[in-house]
């Protein structure tokens, strides 16, 4: 598999470390040069003697002469846009193996920015090139001291990362948020689309919600676009609360211990923000303006042929008292009928929910509309017609949206496969 080196120099400010690390870099170079076509980037720093006449930036471009290609050098502002520049030229090359050549100080703290910028999607690998403690003692013997990162040295790091992040334009315009007239204006709510966000990787951006550790997506990322959500929809993100999918039936009732996975959720408490995530599968919203309750769910053709859809009403009712009759639900954005099909064996089972959940029922891939069986699976329950809403754009007549079908406002893994983002539905009282 493709791999890249990144040569940490980012701590070099002497000139005893200057002989170790060209060392122990030329060693490097001799093992895996020879015309190798692996990409090399060195990371410095503005206040590193890379540059300077001293370690000027040519003779760093020397080091590596046995290679095919010249090293980039990275030389940002912090540490944490030079990441974030090394990451998006590999993830512009789908590369996924890192080799990280660094110090034992260094080590400690790039697995911080690793766990913030990066998901086990990737794989690294560090080497030990120089060290604060033993560089002396030199020449080329093992650098074996560890360097420990304070719990204040990692606290800055994230800090840092987390400054840069916010300061990144949007990409692919400003968010723009679904919202219902159904529901009362006792609670916030609404859907996001795919806009207004700072994902890059195209299947992914811009607005990606869900940080899945098999993507490339990574948490600091997902947690700075649901930021600047909060500021547009009017929360902030210790009040937000993310269903634990597992395409299933449970319903897990704020206040009590959390399951460890469940596809519904329901509160009465004030300025709890709850939410249910979708790329195809539906977000639901639940709102009782009579009771004051609210509920979410996350609905897949599994979990609506399971039923979570009404377990999630059904928890309402048994937990704070509503009445069916007063419950409102709202269907996001999710993959329609003209793009989903399913094998003959489970379509089968929506035809018996109504027939008219089905198209060409003869084929041996059947197309299914998740969004009718819902809908009458919702009424068979005690919940209003007039109470259950497919979410709309403003002013534009389709009455549904397909998620599959709108690549420029939503998110699909029918349509982009395994590398998908995730767009929300969202609830709470005021």
């Amino acid at each position: 598999m493709a791999a890249v080196t990144l040569v940490d120099l980012t701590r070099i400010r002497s000139s005893k470390y200057d002989i170790c690390v060209k060392r122990r870099i030329s060693k490097f170079c001799a093992l895996t040069g020879n015309g190798s076509q692996e990409p090399v980037f060195v990371i410095a720093d503005p206040e590193s003697s890379v540059g300077t006449d001293r370690f000027p930036r040519s003779s760093v471009l020397e080091m590596f002469i046995g290679f095919s290609n010249s090293p980039q050098v990275l030389c940002k502002s912090s540490l944490s846009a030079s990441l974030y520049s090394f990451k998006q030229a590999i993830d512009k090359e789908d590369i996924s193996n890192v080799k990280i050549m660094t110090s034992s100080h260094g080590r400690a703290l790039f697995q911080v920015y690793q766990e913030l910028l990066f998901t086990s999607a990737y794989r690294f690998e560090y080497s030990v090139i120089y060290d604060s403690v033993s560089c002396d003692s030199c020449p080329l013997g093992p650098c074996t001291h560890t360097d420990i990162i304070s719990t204040q040295q990692a606290a800055d790091a994230r800090h840092e990362l987390c400054a840069f992040l916010q300061r990144l334009p949007a990409v692919k315009g400003d968010i723009t948020l679904l919202r219902s007239s159904v529901i009362s204006d006792c609670f916030g709510h609404g859907f996001t689309t795919r806009a207004g966000g700072i994902s890059y990787i195209s299947t992914l951006s811009s607005l990606n919600l869900f940080c899945n550790p098999r993507r490339k997506d990574p948490r600091a990322v997902v947690s700075e676009n649901l930021r600047r959500l909060g500021l547009q929809a009017g929360f902030t993100p210790p009040q937000f609360n993310l269903i634990k999918c597992n395409h299933a039936s449970d319903v897990w009732v704020m206040g009590k211990p959390a399951p460890d996975s469940y596809d519904g959720m329901v509160t009465d408490q004030v300025g709890v923000v709850i939410a249910a995530p979708g790329a195809d599968c539906m977000p639901l919203l639940f709102t009782d303006p009579v009771r004051k309750v609210t509920g979410v769910a996350h609905a897949g053709w599994k979990g609506t042929l399971m039923g979570i859809a009404m377990a999630t009403v059904k928890a309402m009712v048994s937990e704070f008292g509503s009445s069916p009759a007063d419950v409102v639900c709202v269907i996001g954005p999710s993959v329609g009928p003209c793009c989903f099909t399913l094998e003959q064996d489970s379509a089968r089972e929506f035809h018996a929910i109504h027939p008219d959940c089905v198209r060409n029922m003869d084929s041996s891939t059947p197309y299914v509309d998740i969004r009718l069986a819902t809908r009458i699976l919702l009424e068979r329950g005690g919940i209003k017609p007039a109470h259950i809403e497919d979410i709309r754009i403003p002013h534009q007549s389709e009455s549904t949206l397909c998620t599959s079908c709108h690549p420029e406002l939503f998110f699909s893994h029918v349509r982009d496969g395994l590398n998908f983002g995730t767009q929300i539905g969202f609830v709470w009282i005021k």
